[in-house]
C-alpha cells in the first residue's frame, strides 16, 4: 500500500486526472475498477474519480509495490547543460531571456527545448523531484519562434502555469518587441491586414483585404533609431498570430533583417557579412502584467525587460558613430 498526500500543485483537479498522471501506464478502465473495488480510496472512503481534490487530501493505493512500479513511469529529460538567462524568478513563475536558436517547446521527441532545460534547472536546484514529476511538469506559458529571442514565461507551480497561460491566451498581458528592419520607417503607425497560414509549409501570407481562411491582424510600431537603410522599431502586438510581426512588416516593404523566410535576401547577406547576423533580429524585450488573481496578485502591474542580444549592441554602436 502507498499513500499520496495531495500537494498544492495537485489540488484543484479531478481525482481520475491525477491518478492517470501518477499511474500513467495504467488504462482508465483499470483505475476505475480499482476505485470500484476500494483498492484506491480518497480520505478513507470509496471514490469514483470525479472528486475535486484539495490540498492535504489523502489517496491510498492498496496495490502492491510491483503493480505501482509497473504502471508508473517518470520521464526525466536528459539534456545538455545550458545556463539559462533568468530575468526574474519566484516560487510560482520564472522569466527567461531565450536566445535565438533555442526551441520554446519540442517539435519532435529528439528535440531539446526550453521546457526540458527548465525542468533540468529545477531538478538541479532541488526545487523539483522526480517524484513530483509524476503529477506535475513545469512548462512554458508562451512560445517564441526558434529564431526569435526574448522573454518566455515558465510556470513553476500549477497556479503559476495556469494563470500566466491564461493571460497570454486572453491577451490581457502587454507584449513589446524590438526589431531591425529594412528601410527608413518614419513615425508611429498602426497597420492592419489579413493573415492566412499554410499548415504544410508553416508559412503565412498577409494581404490588405480579406481572403480565404484569413484572420484580421493589427500591429503597431514606432521607430527608435536609424542606420543607413535600417530602422530599429519598437513593435506592439495588438493581435497575436503565427509569424505576425515578421510577415506583416515584410508585406509593407520593411522585412526584418536576418529573416530568411520573409526577408530580403540581399539585405540578409549584407547583415551576415557585416554583423554576423544568423537569424531574424526580432526580440521580445518587455512584458507588462495585468491585474492577476491570487496567489499571483503580488505580480499585478509588474514590468519585466530582457536586454537585447549582443548583435543589436554592435549594430547600434555603429549607428551612433555614423
Amino acid at each position: 500500500m502507498q499513500s499520496v498526500i495531495v500537494s498544492t500543485n495537485e489540488a484543484g483537479q479531478r481525482l481520475d486526472k491525477l491518478l492517470s498522471k501518477y499511474l500513467n501506464l495504467a488504462g482508465k478502465s483499470f483505475l476505475y475498477k480499482m476505485m470500484r473495488k476500494k483498492n484506491i480510496t480518497l480520505n478513507g472512503k470509496k471514490c469514483d474519480g470525479s472528486e475535486k481534490l484539495s490540498q492535504g487530501d489523502e489517496i491510498k493505493l492498496f496495490l502492491s509495490d510491483e503493480t505501482i512500479e509497473k504502471f508508473s513511469q517518470v520521464k526525466v529529460p536528459k539534456v545538455s547543460k545550458v545556463k539559462l538567462n533568468i530575468i526574474y524568478e519566484d516560487q510560482n513563475i520564472i522569466l527567461i531571456n531565450k536566445p535565438a536558436g533555442m526551441l520554446s517547446q519540442k517539435a519532435k521527441d529528439s528535440d531539446e527545448s526550453l521546457v526540458e532545460y527548465l525542468i533540468d534547472y529545477l531538478l538541479s536546484k532541488g526545487e523539483l523531484t522526480t517524484e513530483q514529476l509524476k503529477s506535475f511538469r513545469p512548462s512554458v506559458c508562451n512560445r517564441l519562434d526558434r529564431n526569435t529571442s526574448g522573454l518566455v514565461v515558465g510556470g513553476k507551480s500549477l497556479a503559476g502555469l495556469q494563470i500566466m497561460s491564461e493571460v497570454f491566451k486572453d491577451r490581457s498581458i502587454h507584449k513589446y518587441y524590438q526589431c531591425v528592419v529594412k528601410g527608413h520607417v518614419a513615425g508611429r503607425q498602426m497597420i492592419t491586414g489579413f493573415l492566412s497560414k499554410d499548415e504544410k509549409t508553416n508559412q503565412v501570407t498577409v494581404r490588405t483585404s480579406e481572403f480565404k481562411d484569413s484572420v484580421p491582424i493589427s500591429t503597431e510600431y514606432v521607430p527608435i533609431d536609424y542606420y543607413g537603410d535600417f530602422t530599429l522599431l519598437r513593435v506592439t502586438l495588438i493581435t497575436g498570430r503565427t509569424h505576425q510581426i515578421r510577415a506583416h512588416l515584410a508585406s509593407i516593404g520593411h522585412p526584418i533583417v536576418g529573416d530568411y523566410k520573409y526577408g530580403d535576401k540581399r539585405v540578409n547577406e549584407e547583415a551576415k557579412r557585416l554583423y554576423k547576423v544568423q537569424s531574424q533580429l526580432l526580440h521580445s524585450y518587455q512584458l507588462v502584467l495585468p491585474q492577476l488573481p491570487e496567489p499571483l496578485s503580488y505580480l499585478s502591474g509588474k514590468e519585466f525587460t530582457a536586454p537585447l542580444p549582443p548583435v543589436y549592441s554592435a549594430i547600434c554602436r555603429e549607428w551612433r558613430q555614423e
